[in-house]
């Protein structure tokens, strides 16, 4: 594939169409009397900067993880550089032929790929849970599979697999994540929490995360249990869609309004089955849910994303893992809706 900026990189069209575009690209790894097998990967296109040939100076460090193979100029920019065959652990079949440089929770990194195909628009729907053996095998990096039409070599289940950058990227050291509050900061939240609750009568608020990371969905549960919060998680849209009709048939029987369960929810975008735009836009177009503040919460930070996040009616875009201070984000929100709504 040839040189891409982001400008060029082809993008979703419809905001909460729940269809994304898919980097398909391949591993190729020697089994067995001398077969190859070939693993197809993808990654989502927005997150992709540029797909180039493989740098020719990369510049060994010291103490980086094994996986971090050295840093490299791209653009003026000196960014890591991570051997995706390496973190797989397998023996290569191949060369590295491409760098796909990349940007996560506001890190440019590079990995080096044997080759890349195509890109795939597909629908959030069509992506499958991943067999337990090939999570097992890439160690839960795996959010979700894409039936392909085509036979790979020695592959018989012919999956394209999405990883999970985010979680692969924090294990090897190179993301960053929430920095610790202050003790003052700390005592404001908890006070700001507790003159809610009892404005409001509840005995603890409750937030709905989701999100097909279980990396994300850690980080989010302790930020938000250790500020006192209840949590509730799902992996996708669909499934939280699931959880919202239960409590939604609990309020009908108690003759309560579904935020008396709810008060926060905060949704990734990227999710099989059902995008987080897509869940967004139809909770906003049911009256049930209006003073139920809505949070996207996302590696993706382009204007047009965050432009994207207003449309389908979300209350506020954050970038995942970045924002100083989520805890009060939440409880201003919700007392801005309740404000509204009430």
């Amino acid at each position: 594939m040839s040189t891409k900026d982001r400008s060029t990189i082809p993008k979703v069209l419809e905001t909460g169409s729940n269809e994304l575009e898919v980097l398909d690209f391949r591993i190729y790894e020697k089994i067995n009397d001398n077969k190859i097998y070939e693993w197809a990967l993808g990654v989502n296109v927005a997150k992709i900067k540029e797909v180039i040939p493989k740098p020719k100076n990369i510049f060994k460090c010291p103490g980086l993880p094994p996986e971090v193979i050295g840093i490299a100029k791209i653009r003026d920019q000196i960014i890591p550089i991570f051997q995706l065959d390496k973190w797989m652990k397998i023996d290569p079949a191949s060369e590295n032929k491409h760098l796909i440089v990349m940007e996560f929770l506001g890190e440019v990194v590079g990995t080096l790929v044997h080759e890349t195909k195509r890109i795939r628009r597909i629908r959030w729907s069509d992506i499958k849970q991943p067999p337990k053996s090939m999570q097992e095998r890439l160690k839960g990096k795996i959010v979700g599979v894409i039936p392909l039409k085509e036979n790979l070599k020695n592959n018989k289940e012919n999956l394209l697999l999405l990883l999970d950058f985010e979680s692969i990227l924090h294990e090897l050291g190179m993301v960053r994540m929430f920095g610790e509050l202050s003790e003052s900061a700390k005592m404001q939240i908890a006070e700001e929490k507790e003159s809610i609750e009892e404005k409001e009568g509840f005995t603890n608020l409750r937030v709905l995360i989701l999100d097909d990371s279980s990396l994300a969905r850690k980080v989010l549960r302790e930020t938000l249990e250790k500020a006192g919060f209840e949590v509730l998680e799902a992996q996708s849209g669909i499934e939280a869609l699931k959880i919202l009709e239960e409590i939604e048939k609990q309020a009908q029987k108690e003759g309560k309004k579904i935020s008396d369960y709810i008060q926060c929810i905060i949704s990734d975008i990227e999710m099989p089955g059902m995008d987080g735009l897509t869940f967004t836009k139809k909770l906003r177009e049911n009256p049930k849910y209006i003073d139920i503040p809505i949070i996207i919460n996302t590696t993706l930070s382009d204007s047009a994303d965050i432009q994207k996040a207003k449309q389908v009616g979300a209350d506020e875009h954050i970038v995942k893992f970045k924002h100083p201070n989520l805890v009060k984000l939440v409880l201003d929100l919700i007392e801005k809706r309740r404000r509204e709504y009430g």
